[in-house]
């Protein structure tokens, strides 16, 4: 098939690229700086972030959208929910427009967790929980995912909306490279009481799941979660990063309770609460009703991320 990746030089645009090539299919990449896509993938430079000026794409049969304004933990902006809305709202509508003029089909959009809460609601979160975002990357994910939806219907174009909750793997930055430095130095971590659950996903499982979404020759609407399908508590990520590393796990039994009070007092109140409460996807759907099986374990693929770690230090 013929499939146009925006964001596609991005962590997971690349492994998604990959995936598509090794399954024979075309692709073009929509992206902001040339190169870092590979040589199997033909690139086209686009001028903004919200696609306004989005000049006449090749003839598609598939768009997979990755490209974003993603979640920035300090954002100085005047106005951060009027920056969001800019780029994953309208510049989503943008590309669905011009991909129309394409002749696609269908839209894969790749939204986040984030677009339900920050919180599940007593169990896994399913597809069709009511939903209840919490920051600007939230809400405005949420927003896109109903405009297009809408669009979808009005042009009979098929939306298919992935959602993912946290990815790792090879390359992996912000806080799971910051635990992998700590894991790998021995650095003592306060959170071997910690027993809430978290779902992740591996970018090369993510990167399968949305190759198959993309290109499977039946109808196919809808929202889908994607997860490993093996959620683990934040001690047991690090006993495994630890077998990775071949290093002792160096944990702390410290109650949550006083995780959580260090937190109120030293304004850390929200990273506390993401490493001490349960943040699950049911991924059953996915599994179920189209038969996906994630390739890889999550043994595995943390050995792989710890790996590819340590090569790109030498």
């Amino acid at each position: 098939m013929r499939v146009i990746v925006t964001g596609a030089n991005g962590f997971v645009g690349r492994a998604t690229c990959a995936a598509l090539c090794d399954a024979g299919h075309e692709v073009t990449a929509l992206v902001r700086r040339p190169g870092g896509c590979g040589p199997r993938v033909h690139e086209q430079v686009i001028a903004d972030d919200n696609f306004a000026s989005l000049t006449p794409l090749p003839a598609a049969d598939v768009l997979i959208h990755l490209a974003a304004r993603v979640h920035v933990m300090k954002d100085n902006a005047r106005d951060p929910l009027g920056e969001y809305r800019t780029v994953n709202v309208e510049g989503s509508l943008n590309v669905a427009r011009a991909a129309l003029r394409a002749g696609v089909k269908r839209l894969v959009y790749i939204s986040s967790i984030k677009a339900l809460g920050e919180a599940e609601p007593g169990r896994p979160w399913r597809e069709d929980d009511p939903p209840a975002p919490a920051d600007p990357y939230g809400i405005t994910k949420l927003e896109a995912e109903r405009r297009l939806a809408g669009f979808g219907r009005e042009q009979g174009v098929e939306i298919v909306v992935v959602r993912p909750p946290l990815v790792y793997g090879p390359g992996v930055r912000a806080n799971f490279e910051q635990l992998m430095r700590a894991v790998e130095r021995g650095i003592p971590l306060p959170l071997g009481a910690v027993d809430a659950r978290r779902s992740m996903v591996y970018v090369g499982n993510l990167a399968d799941a949305i190759r198959l979404l993309a290109t499977r020759s039946e109808l196919t609407n809808g929202v889908f979660h994607v997860t490993d399908g093996d959620d683990l508590s934040v001690a047991q990520m690090i006993r495994a990063l630890a077998k990775a590393f071949n290093k002792p796990a160096r944990l702390l039994p410290v109650p949550v309770s006083w995780l959580r009070a260090v937190g109120a007092l030293t304004g850390r109140t929200a990273q506390v609460d993401r490493l001490t409460s349960p943040l699950r996807m049911d991924s059953t759907r996915l599994r179920i009703d189209l038969g996906w099986t994630p390739p890889t374990t999550v043994a595995d693929s943390l050995a792989r991320t710890v790996r590819a770690f340590r090569e790109a230090r030498g």
